[in-house]
């Protein structure tokens, strides 16, 4: 936030692109722009227009966008042995002459609700570019699925990306919206096999699809004199996004297109600050999707434990309230709330008033004051949670504590149950229970193996390393934005939709998810006021919803609706 961007000085001087031939790309541009912004959409422009230019490599997206207008039954697949080996380590950065933006491209089809749809996957390398100086940054993994013979400046495209900080896309990428997914079994952890097969619910039938690895997960590594680490901090990793979406932009002639942005969890704030960063640069957004948010981690009691430094007394300084309608639908999950509800949705609404009107002026006093609740509340709490009443009378603001897993490991007695999904539940000598999260740690191998497949043996993509799921990025992120130690990015996105009242905004989330919990996020999104374009949309469910064989087709459905009213 807050950096000036401009030109270079060769293009200042009106001397063009030294050595290369450049075509100007059409743009509507205001002729009242202000100068900054001027000077900020010329940087980003500039930077496309030099690798355009000058890079004789790009024989990836800017193939696949060619192929799209051909016969498929003409088109042949194109496999890329990459020669390259990335590192997800923080000091580990490719050399320039690395750098190069090749890609494997192959041709599919798949079959949804009864209409056939022929699509280009490209999975290689892009390099984004400072705006300013033209500089390489990094090269960044990605994986496009693109329909055959769609008008471009008709045709939707949407970026993806996971969070973490640290995670690749692959949860999105091979979970969700893609023409494959793995059948995952969710909730139950004892699923022994997990099919790859075409996806139902893929989203190709609306959008084209670009998934993005982080730099320092996947394949995506920063290009000397940068590291990994140069980028591993909100600023840097947004403005480093920012570079790649324009740059594929550019390279695949997708400037008219309507462009959307998918993040999850860390992903959730990288949309927000993302956003704002291609507003300011003249990229107009038409939608964002917030999938499993967390947009302030001031405000969220399980991050605030750690990060403001309390979490050694296993209590937290942040009400928890935003997490309480969790615990109430976590508890009815089990049948432990009494009496047990019926209906999912309406209790969640029954907890969300019970926490606006009970619980959040109570746990505020005990925070300011150590004033005990009454103990009609507690009782109230115990019966509507299940949370027993020794936790509440120990520390009434019930942190949910991923630092030591005491909420997970209270509920039910020997039993660890899921942080992302609340749902999953294994015994506490289970192996699944070793990692902390049984919800995570039972697909982490299949995914790790499918994307060790589907990469080689069906987009015909091979690197000389190993795909990174993660990286140790979250142990040295810089959280600081904004003049805050720890990120709060609802004023990027109150910018966002400042600079481009037209946005619309779809929040996703899961009611078995108590690591980004739906009402804090319905909290957090409150401060944009009233916004006409804002839709929020609740699911059965943990962190990754879709994974969720119920939720997943109402989670299109209520995609293929937001696209739809964004595009009148």
């Amino acid at each position: 936030m807050g950096q000036r961007l401009g030109l270079s000085a060769a293009f200042e001087a009106g001397g063009g692109l030294s050595g290369c031939s450049t075509q100007k790309t059409s743009e509507r541009r205001n002729a009242t722009m202000p100068a900054s912004k001027a000077k900020l959409l010329l940087g980003v422009v500039f930077s496309s227009l030099i690798l355009t230019a000058c890079n004789d490599d790009v024989t990836s997206s800017a193939a696949a966008s060619a192929d799209n207008s051909a016969d498929p039954a003409s088109q042949v697949d194109r496999a890329y042995n990459d020669p390259n080996s990335y590192s997800s380590s923080a000091n580990a950065s490719l050399d320039a002459s690395a750098a190069v933006e090749k890609a494997a491209v192959t041709h599919h089809q798949i079959t949804l609700n009864g209409k056939t749809i022929r699509y280009t996957a490209t999975a290689g390398h892009l390099v984004a570019r400072n705006p300013q100086t033209g500089a390489p940054e990094a090269s960044f993994f990605y994986v496009a699925y693109t329909a055959d013979n769609q008008p471009a400046a008709k045709r939707p495209v949407t970026f993806l990306y996971n969070g973490g900080p640290g995670s690749a896309s692959v949860w999105l990428h091979l979970g969700s919206f893609g023409p494959r997914r793995i059948q995952t079994g969710d909730p139950n952890a004892n699923t022994s096999t997990f099919p790859f097969v075409d996806n139902q619910e893929s989203l190709l039938d609306t959008t084209d699809l670009v998934f993005v690895d982080a730099i320092g997960t996947g394949f995506s590594e920063a290009v000397a004199p940068n590291t990994n680490q140069t980028f591993w901090g909100v600023d840097q990793d947004g403005g480093a996004f920012r570079d790649f979406v324009t740059r594929y932009i550019a390279v695949n002639q997708r400037n008219d297109s309507p462009k959307y942005l998918f993040g999850e969890s860390y992903g959730t704030p990288r949309t927000d600050v993302l956003a704002n960063l291609l507003e300011t640069a003249g990229v107009k957004l038409d939608g964002i999707v917030l999938q499993s948010s967390i947009l302030n981690y001031n405000v969220n009691c399980d991050m605030a434990s750690d990060y403001i430094g309390n979490s050694n007394n296993g209590s937290s300084p942040v009400s928890c309230a935003g997490f309480v309608p969790s615990y109430g639908t976590v508890g009815a999950y089990y049948q432990l709330d009494n009496p047990n509800p019926s209906s999912l949705p309406s209790y969640a609404d029954q907890m969300r008033l019970l926490t606006a009107g009970s619980y959040a002026p109570a746990v505020n006093a005990y925070l300011a004051s150590h004033t005990p609740p009454p103990p009609t509340l507690v009782t109230t709490m115990v019966n509507s949670t299940g949370v027993k009443q020794q936790r509440w009378n120990a520390d009434f603001n019930v942190i949910p504590t991923f630092f030591d897993n005491s909420f997970q490991l209270s509920l039910i007695p020997g039993t660890l149950i899921g942080r992302y999904d609340a749902r999953v539940n294994v015994p506490v000598s289970s192996p699944l229970a070793s990692g902390g999260d049984p919800s995570s740690t039972y697909i982490t191998q299949p995914f790790t193996d499918t994307i060790g497949k589907y990469l080689p043996n069906e987009l015909k993509y091979t690197a000389q390393s190993a795909y990174s799921l993660s990286s140790n990025a979250i142990n040295t992120w810089d959280w600081t934005h904004d003049g805050l130690a720890m990120p709060d990015t609802i004023p990027d996105l109150a910018a966002a939709l400042s600079l481009n009242p037209q946005l619309k905004v779809l929040s996703l989330n899961g009611y078995h998810d108590i690591a980004t919990p739906f009402y804090q996020t319905e909290l957090d999104l409150a401060r944009l006021g009233t916004q006409p374009n804002l839709t929020i949309k609740d699911y059965q469910g943990g962190h990754m919803v879709y994974l969720d064989d119920t939720s997943r087709p109402q989670e299109k459905a209520d995609l293929v609706t937001f696209y739809n009213a964004a595009a009148h």
